[in-house]
């Protein structure tokens, strides 16, 4: 009798379901990855009536929205994934997977499913709901917008497997996403857009590694994002990517540190 023949997506798909089930059991995990990207919006959109947008070609909606998006993909994905990827390890799950059919990549890609789709769940109902509140009208170029949240999904799902590498514990995670998550918040233009900031500083953190999916999601809005400008974001975005796969081939640890 032959034994049963598995897809690498039936087995990616196992892997997710285990792992959803492991996630909504995780209180901590769902009260940051759920609610705090809900809640960080309004901060941002008190903040923009200090602003003078007008002179930048803003509006309150379109600095909130980009910024929801990003907590979403801050929270909901690279942080929760942290503590995923780490408390896997941690209790051996991971090294057992690997005993098995799951390869390495089918085993890092369904142990991000629940979070990455949750990312992209939340990133859309936020989208939408900021549009209806904040009384935006419908993007002039949709499509910008439709690159750059896959393209934060992805990335944020190596950058966490990379952080995962440097966290010895479940609640060192919370220190070891830190540099990240305030890095991104205050440089990728979310709290506070990049056409408000000095030139030079602006011209620097459009190199961070959020910024290009903040300003593409932007760009999708406002439509004065040129041909030349979009394409640079979604070069960064991609090189930033490619560096975050290699890290992750070079430095994820498979077995508990010791």
């Amino acid at each position: 009798m032959s034994g049963t023949v598995t897809t690498p997506a039936g087995r990616m798909t196992a892997l997710a379901r285990a792992e959803l089930t492991l996630l909504g059991r995780s209180r901590g995990t769902l009260v940051a990855a759920l609610f705090v990207p809900l809640v960080l919006p309004f901060s941002v959109w008190s903040a923009t009536k200090d602003m003078d947008l007008e002179e930048a070609g803003l509006t309150p909606g379109t600095v909130v929205l980009p910024a929801a998006v990003g907590f979403s993909l801050l929270f909901a994905v690279y942080g929760a994934l942290v503590g995923v990827f780490t408390a896997r390890r941690e209790e051996l799950v991971l090294k057992r997977l690997r005993t098995g059919e799951l390869r390495d990549t089918e085993i890092l890609a369904g142990s991000a499913l629940p979070s990455v789709a949750t990312g992209l769940v939340q990133s859309l109902l936020l989208a939408v709901g900021c549009a209806v509140l904040l009384d935006l009208p419908a993007p002039p170029a949709p499509y910008l917008a439709v690159i750059a949240l896959p393209l934060g999904l992805v990335l944020c799902a190596a950058l966490a497997a990379v952080t995962s590498a440097f966290t010895r514990t479940t609640e060192s995670a919370q220190v070891t996403t830190l540099p990240v998550m305030m890095v991104s918040m205050l440089g990728s233009g979310m709290a506070v857009p990049l056409e408000v900031l000095p030139d030079r500083v602006a011209s620097v953190c459009e190199l961070l590694p959020l910024t290009p999916v903040i300003t593409l999601v932007r760009g999708g809005w406002t439509g004065e994002l040129s041909a030349y400008e979009a394409l640079g974001a979604v070069l960064t975005a991609l090189a930033w990517t490619v560096l975050g796969v290699f890290a992750v081939r070079r430095w994820f640890r498979w077995e508990p540190r010791r």
